[in-house]
């Protein structure tokens, strides 16, 4: 597969200054002044913490509950305005995934106008109107705003729930699961959700085929007239509008909404392990393993450790200047980035360490994690490190008091969590007074190396020797379910990659039935990060080959092979091909590739063993071409079908792997062509769906264009 590849363009800028000769005297002289009055060894010790000025919105309650902030700026002529509802979190036992879905469903339609309509009017307004399970936001031009707050409220309090959306919603969320089965870092997202918090949790619960598919639309109207009243629920306006306007808006479109008493679940506390220990998630085709280290503990928003525990993590892992970003990456390059986070939570908080690393050097990057979480509780962090981390921190928070919503934020914080009035507004202050024994002493409180889930998602294979010194190893599936060890499954001696790729192509129909096929036209589409695109592939035997993919017309992509010729365009560019592009082309427009590699001289293949691919046994054949590409085939022992491929790409010395997944075959003129794959690059997953196919249509090379 050839990625799309662009270029970094970095333009620098300089300024020349004109100045008086005695304006440039003084600018010279004063630097030798100041040098010889400053001792440049140490970094200068902070001043005290500047006294800022929080802006407080107005605010105003109707009768029925609903709790409204306004924040006024009248610097642009536009209106964005938030209802939330500030509901526990809610068990969803079998049917997990509901919540999500329903806040999906609230767009989909209500009592007064079908989706079509709603989007209709929305556009017209030049507006953008959103929702959650838990929230309606809504945004526009300040003329346009009091019809799109009239939408706003149409959706909050009249959501019709269509059941033939819910399908679409349905349909669309069994996609993403599908998808997320190959990704390693949702399978550690969900892991990492059920060991920390256990299944009896609602933070615990995680989303399964079975869970989506038993949704109705009677279980989302329940929950929303279960949750959403307004005495639960706060809406923020923030920018060109008065008080005055936004009370006569609130009151006109959410007076009438009636209060209720809401659930208030209790749930059991989660708790750190007694005992460190190690969780492994085999995924076998995985080329990096997912490390995540967590411990779960009580810390509430606005406690008064909030902020001092918020500045050791800050210093350990919080960014590029954290110690373990330093160690992991620029000591020991195991990784692009390691980081640290401690997330205050009213139900459950946590510490969570994490990182994405080489399969060989997964030892190696928990031992170094470790390293710096005893380091930094044994330790007293020196003052000069500690001002740097101070200093960072209280710039991030000058900045972020320039943006209005910020001071609305603030604002539902102080609402919600029932904070001191002044506790922003004394941030600085608190965050000046940290020293290194408060930085130690949350240090022992909060990190503790002790009593940690390690859970590491990767090719059980490569990662787990070595593992057993950090605690006990234990396996899991994709959705956390505890199972037994993988047992590494032999390959009968008999059993070699050419009898494999022989068994494939009689799966696929046998090589008469192959050999009979001298043009193939697929088309359909490529779904990706919510959009179709039409896909298109033209097979021309031996020598012909296009594949196209666009989008309203406009042409995304075209790679096409004719007798020698070989071209890429992507966006309207060509692009350069090497020989291992060339020859990955030809691979691509024999689409029967086993039969190509076995008439094809100078591949070598090897059996590397039996894998697990979609709960299912295959072979996995390590391929090594005449190019020195390597790149590996996985085949299902009951049929002898080709279910997935993995190749690694080299884009300007940076490597990624590419997963390519066959979900579906088709049986078109004696021969079983895949129909539905999955790309899988990691941040990008493309879902390839052939609606069609022609066969033998008696096309010539001159027909590829």
């Amino acid at each position: 597969m050839l990625a799309i590849t662009g270029n970094d363009i970095y333009q620098k800028n300089f300024k020349k200054f004109n100045m008086k000769k005695i304006i440039l005297s003084i600018f010279i002289l004063f630097p030798v002044l100041i040098w010889a009055q400053v001792d440049r060894t140490h970094a200068p010790k902070p001043g005290p913490a500047p006294v800022i000025k929080v802006g407080e919105p107005a605010f105003f309650t109707l009768p029925n509950g609903l709790k409204v902030f306004v924040v006024r700026n009248t610097k642009l002529p536009r209106i964005s305005a938030t209802l939330t509802i500030d509901r526990d979190a809610i068990l969803e036992g079998d049917k997990a995934g509901m919540i999500s879905m329903a806040g999906e469903l609230f767009r989909r339609g209500t009592t007064k106008m079908n989706k079509a309509v709603l989007d209709e009017e929305i556009d017209y307004l030049g507006a953008t109107i959103s929702t959650s399970a838990k929230s309606v936001s809504g945004f526009s031009l300040t003329n346009n705003f009091p019809k799109v707050f009239g939408l706003m409220a149409d959706i909050a309090l009249r959501p019709s729930f269509p059941a033939e959306e819910l399908e679409k919603i349905r349909k669309q969320e069994l996609s993403g699961l599908a998808q997320n089965k190959e990704d390693v870092n949702a399978i550690a997202r969900n892991v990492v959700s059920r060991l920390v918090y256990g299944k009896s949790h609602p933070y615990g619960e995680v989303e399964t085929e079975e869970t989506v598919k038993k949704v109705t639309v009677d279980d989302i109207r329940d929950y929303y007239q279960t949750y959403w009243k307004p005495n639960i629920a706060y809406l923020i306006f923030v920018g060109d509008i008065t008080v005055e306007e936004a009370k006569k808006l609130t009151e006109a479109n959410f007076g009438s909404w009636k209060k209720a008493t809401v659930p208030a679940p209790v749930y059991p506390v989660a708790s750190a392990p007694a005992k460190t220990y190690v969780a492994i998630v085999d995924k076998p085709s995985a080329v990096q393993s997912v490390i995540n280290l967590v411990t779960p503990f009580q810390l509430q928003p606005g406690q008064p450790d909030v902020i001092p525990s918020s500045v050791m993590n800050t210093l350990l892992g919080n960014g590029s200047s954290g110690r373990l970003y330093k160690n992991l990456r620029e000591k020991y390059g195991f990784t692009y980035g390691a980081y640290s986070s401690i997330n205050p939570d009213k139900l459950v908080a946590n510490f969570t360490a994490n990182a994405s690393v080489r399969n060989e050097k997964t030892d190696s990057a928990i031992g170094q994690f470790l390293v710096e979480l005893n380091r930094i509780r044994e330790e007293n962090v020196n003052a000069d490190e500690i001002n740097q981390t101070k200093n960072e921190m209280s710039g991030s928070f000058a900045r972020s008091l320039e943006s209005p919503e910020t001071i609305a934020r603030f604002a539902l914080n102080v609402a919600r969590y029932n904070l001191p009035k002044d506790y922003y507004q004394n941030y600085l202050q608190k965050l000046a007074s940290v020293d290194n024994l408060q930085v130690k002493a949350m240090a022992d409180k909060y990190v503790l190396p002790a009593n940690l889930h390690i859970v590491v998602v990767g090719n059980a294979k490569q990662i787990t020797k070595g593992l057993e010194k950090y605690g006990e190893i234990r396996y899991f599936d994709v959705y956390g379910n505890e199972k037994q060890a993988p047992v590494e499954k032999k390959v009968d001696p008999s059993v070699s990659a050419e009898s494999i790729f022989k068994k494939s192509i009689d799966a696929q129909g046998g090589e008469s039935a192959i050999n009979a096929v001298k043009d193939l036209t697929m088309t359909g589409t490529a779904s990706v990060m919510g959009q179709v695109i039409d896909y298109s592939s033209v097979f021309i035997f031996p020598s012909g080959f296009l594949n196209t993919m666009s989008m309203r017309g406009m042409s995304l992509s075209k790679q096409s092979v004719k007798n020698d010729q070989y071209s890429v365009i992507q966006q309207g560019a060509e692009q350069s091909l090497k020989d291992g592009d060339k020859e990955e082309l030809d691979e691509t427009a024999s689409l029967f590739i086993e039969s190509y590699l076995l008439k094809k001289a100078g591949y070598s293949f090897t059996v590397k063993g039996i894998e697990s691919v979609e709960g299912k046994d295959a072979y996995n054949i390590e391929i090594k071409s005449p190019k020195e590409r390597v790149f590996n085939f996985y085949y299902d022992l009951a049929s002898g079908l080709r279910v997935k491929e993995v190749r690694t790409e080299d884009n300007a010395g940076v490597k990624s792997t590419v997963i390519i997944t066959n979900t579906g075959y088709k049986e078109v003129n004696g021969v079983k062509l895949p129909v539905k794959q999955l790309f899988d690059t990691g941040p990008l997953k493309i879902n390839i769906e052939i609606k069609d196919i022609k066969c033998n249509q008696g096309l010539k090379l001159d027909d590829l264009k």
